[in-house]
């Protein structure tokens, strides 16, 4: 299974890197607060290890404390963090700065954070090399240009000129990258580098780190809670949870034998190829991550475990207990849980009924000048149906749902719901009717709350807003039944918003979007920004209350896992237009679009039994100032018509009730496609087939 470099392994048997009950502290107002416990991890060279959690479970502290960039608060109050044999912690700033960056670099979360915004990428990668190296500029530039190329960068003359704020989230994410590659580090931290990318970005950029690591043998450590990344890029896997290691082992292992109780509720919360929403739904994880200045006696889990023993779970510290020679799990019931049973929590529903047409869109397109972000889009949407608009960034998605919401109004073509005209018609020219009836849950919780207003204040501003004459007691127990509704306690009406955790934060913003009992919702990518465990949770919120309500959801991510659990209908755009719509099922089955196809080709399975095709796509999508002139897609299309694709706009073939594709290549072509998406004995057959 290792594919790093065999002959780092073979001359250096022992730890690139090893923590030792590595303890970090944070000083507070409220004294020395804990954030790592005694946390032990040994690197091998080459080897790529995960660290998974919630947040606040202590993953990016761990990376942090390496690199002994804990800020002027933190403290590392405890253990060793071994380098080559050598402890960081009693290292000189002279001689740290000497490792920083030549023998251990770091990739950060967003790249804008790790680039200077006022100088050229081309000084800011020569530095890596004059200061580290001692090479003068211009081998330095000659070499960064090198890099650049081998980041899969083209035209490194022009990037090297370039400011960061010139390149695309995915070009400064490889900058980044080649930056911490320059000095070709003996080991590679990375905190959630592919978080902010679309999937096509990030499966590009992971096997781009997972080759170059692998001809330099360079060790890995992963932060993230995209376990579905961490089962397709690393060997071994730790799992944190509250400042401490649950669980660790071979990756593989852990995914197929379970031991620690929160592991399996990690598990459970992911919205795999097998989950369904009514038959087979995602089972939530209760209550909240503990503060680390209140964590529980014994096992700080505890409270949240449905294997909970009082008087023996909550005795004393848990000690980590060996599963096997290399997997370890912090439980003291290992060998009494039967880990095979499903989890319990699940609750089987009927399908919902989809009803009447309440939204119609007719060749709609927005143009701002010479920009065409929507180009004639046509599709509908239907009464408790939940409609998924996929596509990278910059497809178009956005700027449909502010033509939808009146922030902007459509260059041609009509926007119908329940017969009322909107393509056209701002949100000040709206009537109340129609505001209420269409309203918006938003990615980001953390700027749609008033920081200086109650929550129970910002939902009832709504209901006095759209309430039928509602006096203010009905609005007060309207605000109480609606905390009812998001399975939050009614005492959080009196709440601010910088006393909710996130997933609390959204659950806010999903109040105040039904609380006028809208027809249609926007769930602009809602969970994206939320862990597994509260995504799951939130996911599940949002199709009880779409039962109960009968309200149209149309749900605009680019996170395939969550759409095909999620959606009943799907519509895939690229560059501003629709390259395939239908129903679930036939979107994430043969035929595909080539690039519905590379789409699903590149969403990470955090499931060991299941398999994909590979589909490399390469390049950057066009600008939208200046698309091709046919299929958007036929610069990038590994399947492109020469002198056909490039010139003529494809024409849309159905496939089906509703399912089209609008691709130029034959219909028996798109017909005898493979599958992506593989469970194991099935990809075995189609191996034997292409012999």
């Amino acid at each position: 299974m290792d594919t790093h470099s065999p002959q780092a392994a073979t001359a250096s048997p022992s730890p690139i890197l090893e923590c030792r009950n590595l303890s970090v502290s944070y000083e507070t107002r409220a004294g020395l607060v804990p954030a790592v416990v005694d946390f032990n991890l040994k690197l091998m060279p080459g080897e790529a290890h995960g660290l998974v959690g919630e947040s606040g479970c202590g993953k990016s502290t761990i990376a942090l404390a390496i690199m002994r960039y804990l800020g002027r608060n933190g403290r590392i109050t405890g253990g060793q963090v071994l380098f080559e044999g050598r402890d960081l912690l009693t290292l000189s700033p002279t001689e740290l700065r000497r490792v920083r960056g030549a023998d251990i670099a770091m990739i950060y979360q967003e790249p804008m954070a790790s680039l200077n915004p006022t100088l050229r990428i081309g000084r800011q990668l020569a530095e890596v090399l004059t200061v580290h190296q001692g090479l003068d500029r211009a081998s330095a530039l000659d070499r960064a240009a090198a890099m650049l190329e081998r980041v899969r960068l083209a035209d490194a003359g022009r990037i090297l000129a370039a400011y960061p704020h010139q390149l695309s989230g995915g070009q400064q994410q490889r900058i980044v990258i080649a930056m911490a590659l320059l000095a070709n580090p003996k080991v590679l931290l990375l905190d959630e580098p592919t978080t902010a990318l679309d999937v096509t970005v990030e499966a590009g950029i992971v096997d781009l780190i997972r080759d170059i690591s692998t001809e330099f043998g360079t060790a890995m450590l992963y932060v993230s809670h995209n376990l579905g990344l961490i089962l397709e890029t690393c060997q071994r896997l730790t799992v944190m949870y509250s400042g401490e290691a649950v669980e660790t082992g071979p990756v593989d292992e852990v995914f197929r034998r379970v031991r620690h109780p929160y592991t399996r509720g990690l598990f459970a919360s992911i919205p795999v190829p097998s989950a369904d929403k009514a038959s087979r739904p995602l089972v939530t994880i209760p209550g909240q991550l503990p503060s680390p200045t209140n964590r529980p006696h014994g096992c700080y889990f505890g409270p949240r475990c449905a294997f909970f023993e009082p008087g023996r779970c909550d005795e004393a510290a848990v000690p980590m207990a060996q599963v096997s020679r290399t997997h370890a799990s912090r439980c003291r019931r290992i060998a009494e849980i039967d880990w095979d049973t499903p989890a319990a929590g699940a609750v089987t529903r009927e399908e919902t009924k989809i009803g009447r047409t309440v939204l119609q869109v007719e060749g709609l397109s927005k143009r701002y000048h010479a920009v065409r972000a929507n180009e004639d889009l046509t599709f509908e949407a239907r009464e408790a149906e939940t409609l998924a608009i996929v596509g990278e960034s910059g497809c178009g998605k956005s700027t449909f749902a502010r033509i939808l919401m009146g922030l902007d109004q459509a260059t041609s073509g009509s926007i119908s719901l329940m017969g009322e005209e909107l393509a056209r018609l701002p949100v000040t020219k709206r009537d109340r009717v129609t505001i209420r009836s269409l309203q918006m849950v938003f990615q980001n919780p953390f700027d749609t709350l008033n920081p200086s207003q109650t929550v129970g204040f910002q939902i009832a501003r709504v209901l006095r807003r759209f309430g039928a004459r509602m006096s203010e007691a009905q609005i007060r127990e309207r605000v109480l039944e609606l905390l009812d509704t998001v399975k939050l306690p009614r005492d959080f009406a009196g709440r601010r918003p910088r006393q909710l955790s996130g997933g609390q934060k959204q659950r806010i913003g999903i109040a105040r979007a039904f609380a006028g009992d809208p027809a249609v919702v926007v769930a602009d990518e809602p969970v994206s920004a939320l862990d597994v465990s509260v995504q799951a949770a939130v996911t599940e919120l949002l199709m009880d209350i779409q039962r109960r309500n009968g309200t149209t959801l149309l749900f605009i991510s680019h996170d395939l896992s969550v759409v095909r659990y999620l959606s009943d209908r799907v519509v895939v755009m690229y560059l501003g237009r629709i390259m395939e719509q239908g129903r679930t099922g036939d979107i994430f089955a043969p035929p595909y679009h080539p690039y519905t196809e590379a789409l699903l080709a590149a969403v990470p399975i955090a499931d060991p039994t299941i398999r994909k095709r590979k589909v490399v796509i390469s390049g950057e999508m066009p600008s939208p100032s200046n698309p091709p002139a046919g299929c958007p897609f036929s610069t990038r299309c590994p399947y492109a018509i020469e002198d056909l694709c490039e010139r003529t706009v494809p024409p849309a073939q159905l496939f089906g009730e509703g399912h089209a594709i609008a691709c130029h290549l034959p219909r028996e072509t798109l017909l005898a496609m493979e599958p992506i998406i593989l469970a194991a004995d099935s990809l075995n057959e189609a191996n034997n087939h292409h012999a």
